[in-house]
């Protein structure tokens, strides 16, 4: 018998309305971190969403570059595909528990919106873009488009998706941006895009306000 997936857990934060969830937001964390990294950004986007319940699970692997953290897939190769089937290897263990998730809530896959920065926002195109039924929504802080050659034959779903990326990121060049941009506007996605002038690699108040700019055209409220 195959080796069973990982189980996937994290912090969450259930509707400021008290009520059943209407939507399901998950946050994906970069690589180092952890669930917690990101779950404090729910009150911002409990602003435009009441009704969501938020979840932030911790990827499924130790990180292998620190005695501390979790990653996706791992970075000391780089060369060749070696990041395409590590992103693959996630986005199995990602998927089962996004099914998981929308089981539990009773809420199906427009009713989802995906959050994610750096390695999190890889996995968050990688597996959102996959999907068969597209998401509400997907939110990329400072990612980059993993697999592009392999994206046009394995892409099933165009969801929304905003793109956001400091000028001054030292970790993901700022060039990602504009090339994730052409890559998913090339394959018919609606796509916007923000440059953040004097930013690193991170999220600042202006990429939040964006975000829930984006999520207020693209979020259909409950019937």
């Amino acid at each position: 018998m195959p080796d069973a997936l990982p189980t996937l857990s994290g912090p969450e934060i259930a509707p400021a309305t008290g009520d059943r969830p209407e939507h399901l937001v998950i946050f994906l964390h970069g690589v180092g971190a952890d669930g917690n990294d990101l779950i404090g950004l729910a009150p911002q986007f409990q602003k435009i969403l009441p009704a969501a319940h938020f979840v932030s699970p911790n990827a499924p692997f130790p990180f292998d570059m620190a005695p501390f953290g979790h990653q996706w897939f791992s970075l000391q190769d780089v060369a060749g595909d070696a990041l395409f089937e590590g992103a693959r290897e996630a986005a199995g263990i990602l998927d089962a528990f996004i099914d998981a998730e929308l089981a539990r809530h009773g809420l199906t896959e427009d009713q989802l919106v995906l959050i994610g920065f750096s390695q999190g926002a890889m996995m968050s195109l990688f597996v959102g873009l996959r999907r068969e039924k597209p998401l509400a929504a997907i939110i990329s802080y400072s990612g980059h488009v993993v697999g592009e050659p392999f994206l046009e034959k394995e892409i099933r779903s165009r969801p929304p998706i905003l793109l956001t990326h400091g000028i001054e990121d030292p970790v993901l060049p700022f060039a990602c941006l504009d090339n994730a941009k052409r890559v998913l506007t090339g394959l018919g996605l609606d796509v916007e895009a923000h440059a953040r002038p004097g930013l690193a690699h991170g999220i600042d108040e202006e990429c939040i306000r964006l975000g829930g700019k984006f999520l207020t055209r693209t979020v259909r409220p409950a019937a």
